[in-house]
């Protein structure tokens, strides 16, 4: 028998260093060629890093929220080699060969497996005791699962080794999930509501959660913000998207996030300012053209910001079908690096769970982002009586080195007047 070291591979230029956030295997584990060894993160994608040896996990480099460096010794396998110490390799990212894995690659998200379904046996599930199936897979095979089931079952405490799975292959699903659940059954306890408590839990604040917390800290530590709040009436806005949606036909359904990317494509012509990078470090202010919008979207792994490029090019329905896209791809922790990286300005919404106000904090190195807040029909004076008006308050924060407080005012003020009258935004330069 050999023992090999997997190394950490190569998973993008410029990545140093990666984040095991998921262990898929343990020491004494049997795992078959391509079976999910471990997944990392880098700056902004998870990688799933395969077995190159069919055998039996000896140890591992590193426990979960732990960092290795690109070259690093990920774990160690015992394998039926030649008896001559192999040259240790680098594992290839899920979806590319072993000889593809010493080549330079853009970091590929990470992408659930696809199984050869025409060689795989039919599932046989098996009762345990407890009358809940066992895992109709071979001893040490890696279960099939996504990114968001394989979170899920994290969170409630689930081996996904002992759940048997209903998709091709025995992929687990979220239905799979759900039997389980539905089969565990609580015993009625006899303990007082009011029975004192022990105990602390401690949460190692690992993967895509410590990498916003790093982001935040950055941003707050380095970024002096001024923060502008302003109502908006957006009583006409919401009855042209109405009108527009009930003739959409095939056509994605509209958001109020396409509009918003019209009016600040409006609003950058007058403000260039605002759609720009502050690099502090070497004291220059990059103004950009092209106008790449990151949409922030809840996942459950955490907040995360998709980009959409070269948002000048797209008209509304467009848009709305690729924010669309890029949420989807994001919550299934399917986007690309570039996806999620360069963008030039923000919007950041909690939707009908927002506050009347709020105060985003800048995502470095951008100077400004805007947060939207939850709409209400409120009664507005129209200088006679009060009336029923759909109103909204925007709140948007400026990076105060390079922003001052009349350049933000008159932006925000330039943004309420496109979105009061939504036509601003359609009319053509007079130029």
């Amino acid at each position: 028998m050999t023992i090999s070291s997997i190394k950490v591979p190569d998973v993008g230029e410029g990545v140093a260093e990666v984040e095991i956030v998921v262990w898929h295997v343990k020491p004494g584990d049997l795992v078959r060629e391509d079976d999910l060894l471990a997944d990392v993160m880098t700056d902004k994608a998870t990688v799933e890093i395969p077995s190159l040896f069919a055998g039996t996990v000896v140890d591992l480099g590193g426990a979960v929220g732990e960092t290795l460096a690109v070259g690093g010794v990920l774990c160690r396998i015992e394998h039926a080699g030649t008896g001559v110490e192999p040259e240790v390799r680098n594992a290839a990212p899920a979806g590319e060969s072993a000889e593809a894995a010493s080549e330079p690659s853009l970091v590929k998200p990470k992408q659930e497996p696809t199984p050869d379904i025409a060689s795989a046996e039919p599932p046989t599930v098996q009762k345990t005791a407890a009358g809940i199936p066992s895992a109709p897979r071979p001893e040490g095979q890696a279960p099939l699962a996504s990114p968001a089931v394989r979170d899920r079952a994290r969170r409630a405490g689930i081996d996904l080794r002992t759940v048997p799975g209903s998709g091709p292959a025995g992929r687990i699903t979220d239905a799979d999930l759900d039997a389980v659940f539905a089969a565990r059954s609580t015993p009625p306890s006899s303990a007082s509501p009011r029975q004192r408590k022990e105990g602390t839990e401690r949460i190692h604040v690992i993967g895509l959660r410590r990498k916003i917390a790093d982001r935040m800290a950055l941003a707050n530590a380095r970024i002096p913000h001024i923060t502008v709040i302003e109502e908006v009436d957006v009583s006409a806005l919401e009855d042209l998207r109405a009108t527009m949606n009930d003739e959409r036909g095939e056509r994605p359904k509209l958001t109020l996030l396409p509009f918003l990317a019209a009016a600040l494509k409006r609003a950058f012509i007058d403000h260039p300012e605002m759609n720009a990078h502050f690099l502090d470090d070497e004291g220059i202010i990059e103004r950009h053209n092209a106008i790449h919008l990151g949409i922030a979207t809840m996942t459950p792994n955490g907040l995360v910001v998709p980009v959409l490029r070269n948002a000048e090019t797209y008209g509304l329905f467009g848009a709305a079908g690729e924010i669309a896209r890029l949420a989807d791809a994001a919550r299934q922790g399917k986007a690309t690096r570039e996806e999620l990286s360069g963008s030039t300005f923000t919007i950041t919404s909690l939707g009908p769970l927002g506050a009347l106000a709020t105060t985003p904090i800048i995502n470095h190195p951008e100077v400004a982002i805007l947060g939207v807040n939850r709409m209400a029909v409120r009664p507005m004076w129209d200088g006679t009586q009060f009336v029923p008006r759909r109103m909204m308050n925007i709140s948007a924060s400026f990076d105060h080195r390079v922003i001052d407080g009349w350049n933000a005012a008159t932006f925000i003020q330039r943004l309420r007047a496109l979105l009061q009258t939504p036509a601003l935004i359609f009319m053509e330069d007079e130029a």
